[in-house]
């Protein structure tokens, strides 16, 4: 008897767990372009072509396989809008052994899987995801009787197991961790290549037209689009990666330059999580840049960690706190989300530019996300549902899995200090040492307090003040409460004064 193995939108992957011992006389692939998944919440338009133009794009190269698909489009008039719907819907026509299915990246889809067996009676198995290096059973263990998850140790056990950068047990290099060399501001006559760019064939170009018309009420630039979406395009940016950007990664990797969303970044997350690249070619690829010389080590152990480690790890925090780690709310910040985060019409500048290429490219690098969006919400208190929404919604690599625990862990500290050791709070300094926003701004990054003050300069420690109960304990940064202490009585009125004129004028 055949099996019914069904592929969702982020397995995009031949080598996927589902497919393994699959029967070309039996069994039946099924895909589907869900209603339900795309619009629990408002994705941003370019996230959704480029994931639908993938999904059509990998059901084609099956096909050509002879693979026996049956794909159902958004548009099918017979679309019942749910994975659910649509497996109920084939077995009515067909008698199937069991559903096979690779175990969904996100929570909420997991949970409506496991429902299936009784609702649909019929045998339903769902396999590991084959894609991660790191099972989540093997990270519960990890983390098993740990006062403490600590990314820093998990990422060494991982290049342990998987040899990555070692010789004779010991890191490449004598050192795990080259981020202190990885921390320069960017200097004038950088030249950045060209991001890749995509071809937009009859497939993509039908989606963008679905998507024109049906989701025209979306957040974000449908055009241009330039994403890759087929396998073999996806490696084209990894090698693109290596050859143009790699070498210089390491030592920008946290600078940010108006005009430049992409500066020396891989941009391969969006494949990563979707399926069409796999974590150890792109490991390996960056190894061999190392070893044949064309790139420094700094550069390659922050690529390899961003993959081997944060982004392992935060699966394996996702998996192990869920489902009550999407409530967390460590801070009890309430304040809502502001209207400029949709708009960018904002007077600050670094926020605006970081908004403005969002809604243009569904993508912004790690420390745009982190320290400015993720630091001014978390400085203004606003609360996490909304933040973590918004992140979902607005960049093309997010799924709730690697969105959840960065937001509302790393970003802002609403598990207590579960995932990250201290809140990464900072003020206008630091976006003004790593970027040259701070020249076009209508603030004065160095003013620290009144109307034309870089709102960061205040809010930082209004942040601080506000929230002592809660963080004066925490070593890492019991230092600037010290500083804090020290000032006068009138300099923490007028801090607290600023920060309640500017954030009252965000309601």
């Amino acid at each position: 008897m055949s099996n019914l193995i069904l592929i969702l939108g982020d397995q995009l992957s031949e080598s996927i767990s589902s497919l393994k011992e699959y029967d070309p006389d039996r069994d039946v692939i099924l895909m589907c372009e869900a209603w339900e998944e795309i619009t629990y919440v408002k994705h941003h338009k370019k996230k959704i072509a480029f994931l639908l133009s993938a999904m059509r794009h990998f059901a084609a190269l099956l096909k050509h396989k002879n693979y026996n698909v049956k794909y159902i489009k958004l548009d099918n008039t017979k679309n019942t809008k749910s994975f659910k719907g649509e497996v109920k819907r084939l077995l009515q026509k067909q008698i199937f052994k069991c559903i096979i299915v690779t175990h969904p990246s996100e929570y909420r889809v997991l949970e409506d899987v496991k429902c299936w067996e009784k609702e649909l009676n019929i045998h339903v198995e769902i396999r590991q995801d084959n894609r991660f290096l790191c099972s989540t059973s093997d990270f519960s263990l990890w983390a098993k009787d740990r006062k403490q998850l600590r990314m820093e140790f998990f990422y060494r056990e991982m290049r342990k197991k998987n040899d990555i950068l070692m010789q004779d047990n010991n890191p490449i290099g004598g050192q795990w961790n080259y981020d202190t060399e990885n921390r320069k501001p960017p200097k004038d006559g950088l030249k950045i290549p060209l991001p890749y760019i995509g071809k937009i064939d009859d497939i993509t170009q039908e989606v963008m037209s679905l998507v024109s018309q049906r989701f025209e009420d979306h957040f974000g630039d449908l055009e241009p689009f330039y994403f890759a979406v087929t396998r073999a395009d996806a490696l084209q940016v990894l090698d693109q990666f290596i050859e143009q950007r790699l070498n210089h990664f390491g030592d920008y990797q946290d600078a940010m330059i108006q005009g430049e969303a992409w500066m020396y970044h891989s941009h391969i997350s969006f494949y990563l999580n979707c399926g069409l690249l796999l974590p150890l070619e792109c490991i390996h690829a960056a190894e061999e840049a190392y070893k044949n010389g064309t790139a420094p080590i700094n550069s390659v152990e922050g690529f390899i960690r961003q993959i081997i480690g944060w982004r392992e790890y935060v699966r394996g925090i996702y998996w192990l706190k869920m489902p009550k780690y999407s409530d967390e709310n460590f801070l009890d910040a309430k304040r809502s989300l502001p209207d400029f985060y949709w708009t960018g019409n904002t007077k600050m500048n670094c926020l605006s530019q970081t908004i403005l290429e969002t809604k243009q490219n569904s993508y912004a690098h790690h420390i745009q996300r982190l320290m400015v969006l993720g630091n001014f919400a978390l400085l203004a208190g606003i609360n996490p549902k909304e933040v973590n929404e918004w992140f979902l919604v607005v960049y093309a690599d997010a799924y709730e899995w690697v969105e959840l625990p960065n937001v509302s862990g790393m970003i802002l500290f609403a598990d207590g200090g579960y995932l990250a050791s201290k809140p990464y709070a900072a003020g206008g300094s630091y976006i003004n040492k790593m970027s040259n926003y701070c020249k076009n701004c209508s603030y004065k990054v160095t003013k620290k307090n009144g109307i034309d003050a870089c709102p960061f300069n205040y809010l930082y420690w209004n942040f601080l003040d506000h929230n002592r109960v809660k963080l004066a304990g925490n070593q890492r940064i019991s230092m600037m409460y010290k500083v804090f202490d020290r000032m006068d009585t009138e300099k923490q009125a007028t801090i607290r004064e600023d920060s309640e004129i500017f954030l009252v004028s965000l309601e």
